[in-house]
């Protein structure tokens, strides 16, 4: 709602600094806001109806929750808020942004929340305003509420500001952050802990109730790999000419359990003459795609680009920041009747769009198929209208999946036309299928993105005759389930309703990090396997999906107003209680168990193939007084192999399971950061460097 007199001098917290510029830039009322900087920070200065806007942004959380005091150990149940600086010595720069904006805050007479309309983006403001504005800014703060950074939609949140803070989402957001640190900082102190003094080995280990489930459904699908045992069966692959072409057919069972009548069919069928019979032609309606959420994002630039979802997350919300996109971390696949369609392809004439824009305005109705989840907060993800200038590489590639998505949802139905035919030979039934767009509809909108599978076949008629080129009875064998890529499992823990849209990416990262998991599709490693066989032993709680799910909808609940906050910490705290006892209680087993798998993931990790002159394992080690890593046979310190290698002291070494083929030395892989990984024979002698003598 908009003030109702002048305040004066107006503080404005936005969640980061490409936000306060636009939000300056949109509310100065010549849209030149004065730039100042103090202590490195830069803040603006605006004015709007007699108002002196100042408007400083956070640096994300400048706010955490932190353990009060005591040693590193656990249980941990008393803990406080304090600055971000405070808790993480690398997160120094956050001391300016809160000394900045306390100074700024001290002759202000109004205040305003402008960062993102979530659960973090209120909880960040709210605890700038109580811990570094003091109390008192609480009670007069005000909240803008936006789903995009365009002048339009800054405008309006301005018009319309709540006149209190969102309590509800703030609670929630506090109560989250404090639960999800009780678990994280009690569970990882517990394993971390474990290892240390069962075998004096530290490594930093972590788990969390998010975490902990994520993994175990990673466990389980890798069992189900493992034990699955593959039975054979057979297939008959055919090939018919028709009018000078050929042309796949299918024989009628997909699948053959006995190899004899495999061989059968083979021998009956084989350069025979058959007979089409019951052609038939039919149209199917394909509907639009529906508009994206957070997860559909993630899913389809996974799919088309193999983008990881943190990385599609990090590029939508730098779009965001240029206004090109709405706010991305939304739950919807809904546009409410407020978010004017035709205006935001109006905003696209000019761009590479506008034929299809064209083409989408001469529509008397445009109305976007929408799908059924929903976000109170924000709509489905959506381009803004804004012409985007000089987006390049992998932002240009996801904003143009956002449009085409777009534009897509908004098109008419696909028309696809089936054709389905049979061929009887010698008592046995083969399928022939094809199939052709008629109308693209939508996909004209989504192409590149949407791939259709084109088989148009010659003109048929019933009674024709067939001759059979190819039937052949291939063994197949059955095959396991397929491993979770990242897209996979991002959409299990979205249907174990565990994590959040903004966090679950977040989670993939960590198991990555802390070398549970390795490569995509994703292999558990033994490290991974051992946390989650030794706490499913011990400590079950922490992998199971329902506790986990039961906490998220009591936090969900919070906001509903049908719960307090601190009730749902305390209950966090009452389930932790009897899990860390048992923990205390098997701690050096626990720590046994994982600090093997631990020393294998090293050994294997460190092991780069077979020594070229007795057989034995190439390692990586470090020379005890240079530090230096090279490769070395694993008896070169027991002076029964000196067989040596220098290696890159830059970047990771991994093993490629490859040898030389001019000299037999194991060839590795180099990654560096910033840079393509490249593979070398680990021998620098080797003929096949060309080396000068």
């Amino acid at each position: 709602m908009k003030a109702d007199r002048a305040l004066g001098r107006i503080l404005i917290i936005c969640e980061k600094p490409r936000a306060a510029q636009r939000i300056a830039e949109a509310l100065d009322e010549g849209g030149k806001p004065l730039k100042r900087r103090m202590m490195g920070v830069t803040y603006y200065l605006a004015r709007r109806e007699g108002d002196e806007l100042v408007i400083v942004s956070a640096l994300g959380h400048l706010y955490t929750v932190a353990q009060r005091e005591g040693r590193w150990t656990y249980p941990i149940f008393d803990f406080t808020w304090v600055p971000v600086h405070e808790a993480d010595r690398r997160a120094g720069k956050r001391r300016s942004f809160i000394e900045t904006i306390k100074r700024l805050s001290r002759d202000a007479e109004g205040y305003v929340s402008a960062c993102d309309y979530d659960i973090e983006g209120s909880l960040i403001a709210y605890n700038i305003l109580r811990y570094t504005c003091g109390e008192e800014s609480l009670k007069t703060a005000r909240r803008m509420r936006f789903s995009a950074l365009t002048r339009r939609d800054i405008l309006r949140a301005w018009e319309n500001m709540s006149r209190t803070l969102d309590f509800p989402l703030i609670e929630a957001g506090r109560a989250r952050h404090e639960v999800d640190w009780l678990f994280g900082i009690n569970l990882s102190r517990a394993l971390t802990l474990s290892v240390k003094r069962a075998s004096g080995f530290y490594k930093t280990l972590s788990i969390g109730r998010v975490q902990g489930p994520t993994l175990s459904f990673v466990r389980d699908r890798e069992v189900e790999v493992r034990t699955f045992v593959p039975k054979p069966y057979w297939v008959i692959e055919a090939e018919a000419e028709i009018e000078g072409r050929r042309l796949k057919i299918e024989y009628a069972k997909s699948r053959i359990e006995k190899e004899a009548e495999a061989l059968e069919i083979e021998w009956r069928c084989k350069d025979r003459m058959g007979i089409l019979k019951a052609v038939s032609r039919s149209r199917y309606r394909i509907p639009p795609p529906t508009l994206f959420n957070l997860g559909d994002l993630q899913r389809e630039a996974y799919k088309v680009f193999r983008y990881s979802p943190s990385k599609t997350l990090r590029l939508a919300e730098s779009l965001y920041l240029d206004a090109y996109i709405s706010y991305p971390r939304t739950s919807s696949q809904k546009l409410p009747p407020t978010i004017d369609v035709k205006e935001i392809l109006s905003g696209l004439r000019g761009t590479k769009y506008s034929p299809l824009v064209e083409e989408l305005l001469l529509k008397r109705i445009l109305r976007p198929r929408e799908g059924k989840m929903d976000d109170p907060a924000h709509p489905a993800i959506h381009p803004t209208g804004v012409a985007p200038k000089g987006l390049r590489g992998a932002e240009a590639r996801v904003y143009d999946l956002i449009c085409r998505r777009f534009m897509a949802s908004l098109g008419d139905e696909a028309v696809r036309e089936r054709v389905r035919a049979e061929i009887d030979v010698e008592s046995h039934r083969f399928r022939l299928k094809g199939g052709r767009v008629i109308e693209a509809g939508w996909m004209r909108f989504y192409q590149p993105y949407i791939r259709e599978r084109e088989v148009e076949l010659p003109h048929l008629e019933e009674g024709m005759p067939i001759r059979l080129l190819k039937v052949r009875a291939v063994k197949r064998f059955t095959k396991p389930p397929s491993r979770y890529n990242q897209s996979s499992l991002l959409k299990r823990m979205e249907e174990a309703e565990i994590g959040t849209k903004a966090t679950r990416a977040e989670i993939l990262d960590t198991l990555y990090r802390r070398g549970y998991v390795e490569g995509d599709p994703m292999r558990i490693t033994d490290l991974g396997f051992a946390v989650v066989e030794t706490l499913s032993r011990y400590c079950p709680e922490i992998l199971s999906v329902e506790m986990t799910r039961s906490l998220e909808r009591k936090l969900e609940a919070i906001q509903l107003g049908k719960v307090e906050a601190d009730e749902v910490v305390e209950e966090a705290v009452k389930a932790l209680k009897p899990i860390l006892r048992r923990f205390r209680e098997h701690e050096m087993e626990i720590g046994l168990e994982i600090d093997r798998a631990i020393r294998g993931d090293i050994i294997r990790a460190n092991t780069l193939g077979s020594c070229p002159r007795c057989g034995r394992e190439l390692r990586i080690f470090r020379g005890r007084e240079s530090g230096k890593r090279f490769a070395g046979c694993v008896g070169y310190f027991d002076g029964s192999c000196a067989v040596t290698y220098p290696l890159p002291q830059r970047g990771r070494i991994e093993a490629t399971g490859k040898q030389c083929e001019v000299c037999g030395a194991p060839i590795i892989r180099v990654i560096r950061r910033g840079r393509r990984p490249w593979e070398l024979c680990i021998n620098p002698s080797c003929p096949s460097k060309g080396v000068r003598r």
